[in-house]
């Protein structure tokens, strides 16, 4: 119930957003929904004068401006099927047309039509103290019922030669709508009688409030919420808030996008074992009043639209109750280093030590400075195995400042520097600190992994973040194994996964107490490290030996695999292949053959053999090459002439 509760809370928390349409990713609007309430993808707008008599219609063919917030009971919130249970305003052809049958709509009974029962209940809206004069306008058209064939005059549906409804389009219907394929065929999926309608009210005066869309109007919200609300049943103690209040059987779907009809809280197995044994109905197994479930439900549709991610159904959120910002687990440190700063772009980006402590520090104190006793953060996955079950993989409630030295502690342990694009937002960054979890799935398992095994492997890393944990083990030694095989790679990928692994290599060591840094450490003596260092010198040996500026794969590359496995064996085969690149050099690799030989002489007598060589081999080898890549030429030739 603590998910509830935060989820309650977090509504109450934002009741200035509630009905105000906000733009989302990839163009869609979303907003917080009010209670009693919901969405539908509408395909018809139907406008009729505050007379109640009809005025326009048309087709809504811009996809982004379907989606229309509607009011709903509880009983057609979760209809599916056969059952008729209307929904109080808008709602299918079948449901708001009288002439639905007469025009050869059907109906599983045709003396029990959906209409009946829609016009009977939005006559007693209509009719009540809560109601307004546009839901009476509405009722005054419908209740005439002949919207069917009010929409037939003005060219949104088509008939066939018997006058009834084309169920669906066949060329042979040309020569009566023409030779064009009628639009209303292509914006509904299935036949014209499934089309879902919308209505609006025209005003002929200069009222502004009521030149306002029927579904953004916030006071037609506010009519049907006190006038369901007078509707409800029997009260009962809520196991959420604890207080004494009408309570529901039936929790809403539609949580991930307004086609998801998984639910988080169902019962509807009455004849088989989902709660008999130790309850004898569902209601004592567990009981959420309806306004709590309304106002639960709603935020996290609201919340899963303006910050969720989501890959393959799986939902990642977090969240602050009270509406401060926070970071995400799941980015990467270039995401974090950018928020709270006046800095551009290019200056965000650390790239020695130093300014990477300074760069975090500064970023991680952005976030404190909203801090109250109150701040918390919640961090929630989701997911379902069935179209009608949802399942709450994790969830964790932190105290913000808590939650911020978590993060702190990943993003100051699991660093390297990284040049790449993103997955996210196919943008090359440049940064030093941690990568982001979807990246880190990508070098663990391939750019061609599915998003099954994506999700995966970010839920497991997002518990790591969150809980401090170590980083599994499989994981690290599988972006280990692809990054010391470049053979087969393209070039970026492979430096994506190079500089990746040995940031999980790092959070590795610093969990040991004794992590590592992006600078060389010429100190270190451990042979991993060291062998890494020999194979970073061999390549920038070749490379300025061949002094082509097109990438090629050199010799100590190609055997980079071998060498992580076998290192003795493998350098002497590497070894014999630089001769022609030193003698080639001649005295300007002078340079790089006696740091070469510098390196070798460090190793104990006894560690330069054929054992595997661990994750430090890749920090050395990155440390190495990263030294010798961007260290002047000019101080090269002066070390090489002493």
């Amino acid at each position: 119930m603590s998910l509830f509760l935060d989820l309650y809370k977090t509504y109450e928390s934002n009741q200035s957003f509630v009905g105000e349409e906000e733009q989302g990713r990839f163009g869609k609007s979303y907003t917080l929904l009010p209670i009693s309430h919901t969405t539908q993808t509408a395909h018809i707008e139907v406008t009729v004068t505050n007379k109640g008599q009809f005025h326009s219609a048309e087709l809504i063919s811009n996809k982004n401006e379907r989606e229309t917030l509607i009011p709903c009971t509880e009983a057609s919130a979760s209809r599916a099927g056969s059952v008729i249970a209307p929904y109080p305003l808008h709602d299918k052809l079948s449901y708001v047309a009288g002439d639905f049958i007469a025009f050869g709509g059907k109906v599983k009974n045709s003396n029990d039509q959906p209409y009946t029962h829609y016009i009977a209940n939005l006559k007693h809206w209509a009719e009540s103290p809560y109601s307004c004069p546009q839901i009476k306008s509405i009722y005054l058209y419908l209740r005439n019922g002949c919207l069917i064939k009010d929409l037939v005059k003005e060219g949104i549906l088509w008939l066939d030669e018997g006058h009834k409804l084309i169920d669906k389009w066949d060329n042979k219907y040309k020569s009566l709508c023409g030779e064009n394929k009628p639009e209303i065929f292509k914006v509904v999926s299935g036949g014209q009688g499934s089309a879902f309608v919308r209505f609006n009210v025209y005003n002929y005066s200069s009222d502004a409030e009521l030149e306002q869309k029927v579904w953004k109007n916030k006071k037609i919200y506010d009519s049907f919420i006190d006038y369901y609300n007078h509707q409800l049943g029997n009260k009962d103690m809520c196991y959420v808030t604890g207080r004494s209040l009408p309570f529901t059987e039936r929790h809403a779907n539609k949580i991930r996008n307004s086609g998801d009809k998984a639910k988080l809280i169902s019962a509807n197995d009455t004849s088989g074992f989902t709660f008999r044994g130790r309850f004898a109905t569902s209601h004592e197994a567990v009981n959420i009043s309806y306004d709590v479930s309304q106002k639960a439900h709603n935020a996290l549709k609201w919340l899963i639209r303006r910050q969720g991610k989501i890959i393959d159904n799986r939902v990642f959120l977090v969240w602050s109750i009270e509406g401060e910002a926070v970071p995400n687990p799941e980015d990467d440190f270039f995401d974090l280093s950018t928020f709270n700063t006046d800095e551009d772009i290019e200056e965000k980006s650390a790239f020695t030590d130093q300014a990477f402590a300074e760069q975090f520090n500064r970023a991680i104190d952005g976030y404190r400075n909203d801090l109250n006793h109150k701040s918390e953060v919640n961090i929630l996955i989701l997911d379902s195995a069935t179209t009608g079950r949802m399942a709450i993989l994790y969830y964790r409630n932190l105290q913000k400042n808590v939650y911020l030295d978590h993060l702190k502690a990943w993003h100051s342990q699991c660093f390297w520097e990284h040049h790449y694009i993103r997955k996210k937002d196919k943008k090359m960054v440049e940064f030093t600190g941690a990568p982001a979890t979807e990246d880190i799935a990508y070098a663990a398992h391939g750019p061609n992994a599915s998003d099954k095994v994506i999700k995966s492997l970010m839920e497991r890393m997002l518990t790591c973040i969150v809980d401090c944990k170590s980083v599994p083990k499989d994981i690290v030694a599988s972006a280990f194994y692809r990054a010391v095989n470049p053979l087969g790679k393209d070039q970026k990928e492979w430096e994506k996964t190079l500089s990746i692994a040995c940031a999980l290599v790092n959070r590795q060591e610093f969990e040991r107490k004794r992590g590592f840094t992006v600078a060389l450490n010429e100190q270190i003596d451990e042979r991993s490290y060291l062998f890494g260092r020999m194979l970073a010198i061999a390549d920038v040996l070749e490379h300025r030996a061949l002094k082509s500026e097109e990438w090629r794969m050199s010799n100590a590359m190609r055997y980079m695999n071998d060498f992580s496995k076998h290192p003795e064996r493998t350098w002497k085969i590497i070894q014999t292949n630089l001769v022609p690149y030193q003698a080639k050099l001649g005295k300007s690799g002078w340079y790089l053959t006696q740091l070469l030989d510098e390196v070798s002489s460090r190793f104990k007598i006894d560690e330069f053999n054929d054992r595997p060589l661990t994750g430090k081999f890749l920090l050395g080898f990155y440390s190495q090459r990263h030294q010798l890549r961007f260290k002047k030429v000019t101080e090269i030739d002066l070390t090489s002439n002493k």
